[in-house]
């Protein structure tokens, strides 16, 4: 009997105490204000110097190399008169061979070459002697004749005439044959002495163009092939180049005497320009060469390596941070601020992208002002607290 009131009692707090509780977050509640905008750095479209560059690496080489070889061999080298490094000039004795063997060759096709004439002095007047004894049975065939037809000789004497003049035919036209073989030994012999006197002559090894000597490979008393390695290996007027590889999808962008900045081992950077591209492409590495010229080669030696770049586009334009720009699907975007902070997606025609700056063709003007990096968390219509860049946070 007595429980009853206490019951009652806890009923009644725990009721107030659902009255009560809600009191503070209805409180809470009324009191959250709204988030701020976030604070977003912004920049804005200039134009701006821009290049395009080519990475390029390779090695420096002869822009020509000549080979030096004896002309005659199987003789041995007799002299050596220059080494590796010596500046020589067109027509300089470089070399010689022993040219007794030679020598002897010439005096035998001399006295080939006057057989030769004799030989053919020798038929001119073998047919000078032939055409008399036809001209002489000529007449005896003429008198036979008349004398037959007048009946004072013989059947028989005018067919003797008529087999001699016949037969002084046959040694005139023969005599005058002699004279075309002779006149072809006589050829022959002239040509013979002229071999010979261009290998006399080719026993000096001469320089056949103003150049460097890059190597020296033979050796006195060694036997001079013409075949297998030069003697001497030239670089004709000392020129060297560089013969550098690049990848297939930038090789199209090359032209003849685009400008290039190149570093070569130890040394200052040089500058250069495309002197030749390349008309085929590696199947295997997907490379092509290119050569380029040197405006100073001053120290420079051929296998040294070589980087560097080949610019083929340097103008000015309109341009953004290379971050600002967003693509997807699309295409290229950014989120240029607009009225009231507001950001705004702005589709772009993008050119050449250079030290971090992305070149724009169309969709902003001069002036105009976009995210400058973390575009993708933010989209078109948020609302930021632009932060120009340079400005005191």
């Amino acid at each position: 009997m007595h429980a009853a009131p206490s019951s009652l009692i806890r009923t009644a707090v725990a009721a107030l105490g659902l009255l009560i509780l809600p009191l503070p977050l209805f409180a809470q509640e009324a009191s959250v204000e709204p988030r701020p905008a976030p604070s977003v750095t912004v920049a804005t479209a200039a134009v701006r110097p821009l290049q395009q560059v080519v990475p390029v690496s390779g090695s420096l080489i002869a822009r020509s190399e000549v080979l030096v070889s004896p002309h005659a061999g199987g003789y041995a080298i007799t002299e050596l008169n220059a080494d590796i490094g010596d500046h020589v000039d067109a027509g300089e004795v470089l070399a010689r061979i022993d040219n007794r063997t030679l020598a002897l060759r010439v005096r035998q096709a001399e006295a080939a070459l006057a057989n030769a004439v004799a030989a053919q002095d020798q038929a001119r007047s073998q047919v000078n002697a032939s055409e008399a004894q036809l001209q002489q049975a000529n007449q005896v065939l003429e008198r036979a004749r008349a004398l037959r037809s007048s009946g004072t000789a013989t059947q028989s004497a005018l067919d003797e005439s008529l087999a001699a003049q016949l037969s002084a035919q046959a040694n005139a036209q023969s005599a005058r044959d002699g004279v075309q073989a002779a006149g072809a030994a006589l050829q022959q012999a002239q040509a013979s002495l002229e071999v010979a006197q261009l290998d006399f002559e080719n026993a000096e090894i001469t320089a056949p163009v103003a150049g460097i000597v890059s190597d020296r490979n033979g050796q006195i008393g060694a036997i001079a092939a013409t075949g297998g390695e030069p003697i001497y290996r030239l670089i004709e007027e000392g020129v060297v180049e560089v013969a550098a590889e690049v990848i297939e999808t930038e090789l199209v962008l090359l032209h003849p005497d685009d400008p290039a900045t190149l570093n070569i081992a130890g040394l200052a950077p040089v500058t250069g320009h495309v002197r030749l591209i390349a008309p085929v492409v590696s199947p295997t590495t997907r490379l092509g060469e290119v050569r380029l010229s040197l405006d100073d080669t001053t120290g420079l030696r051929p296998g040294l390596y070589v980087g560097g770049r080949i610019v083929v586009a340097d103008r000015t334009g309109l341009a953004v941070p290379v971050a600002s720009v967003l693509r997807d699907v699309e295409g290229s975007f950014v989120l240029r601020l607009g009225a009231n902070d507001t950001l705004e997606r702005r589709m772009i025609q993008t050119g050449i992208a250079w030290d971090g700056w992305q070149e724009v063709t169309d969709g902003l003007v001069e002036g105009d002002e976009v995210v400058a990096r973390a575009g993708a968390f933010f989209g078109d219509g948020d609302v930021i607290r632009p932060v120009r860049e340079g400005a005191a946070e």
